[in-house]
């Protein structure tokens, strides 16, 4: 599958494939003229309580993505993000600075994962 990982304020490119926001909040200061989303999963994205509490600490990482994959057990967004994802490219895009700390992490393993 075809998924890849890209910061939001980086410009979107043609190898993206469709550009999946998976942020709650739309990223602070990106024009959605220029941001190039295909689709937009609030949904999917933490809860604000979760979100909150992690506070984008690594230290609380692993607890983190333990608590978000419980919070995606039988979230019916994974499977058209799979569906998706067999179809062709998919970009999962967020706004957070550290790029091996965030959701989009999270839910690109469970997507591989997948039988």
């Amino acid at each position: 599958m075809g998924i890849h990982l890209k910061r939001s304020y980086d410009p979107p490119a043609a190898a993206d494939g469709t550009r999946i926001l998976v942020d709650r909040l739309w990223p602070r200061g990106l024009a959605k003229a220029t941001a190039g989303i295909d689709l937009w999963l609030k949904d999917i994205a933490p809860t604000t309580a979760l979100r909150q509490w992690f506070n984008h600490d690594p230290a609380k990482w692993p607890e983190f993505e333990e608590r978000y994959r419980a919070e995606l057990a039988g979230h019916p967004a994974l499977d058209d993000l799979r569906r998706r994802a067999r179809q062709g490219p998919i970009t999962l895009v967020y706004a957070s600075r550290d790029q091996d700390h965030n959701q989009a992490v999270v839910l690109k393993r469970l997507i591989d994962s997948a039988p």
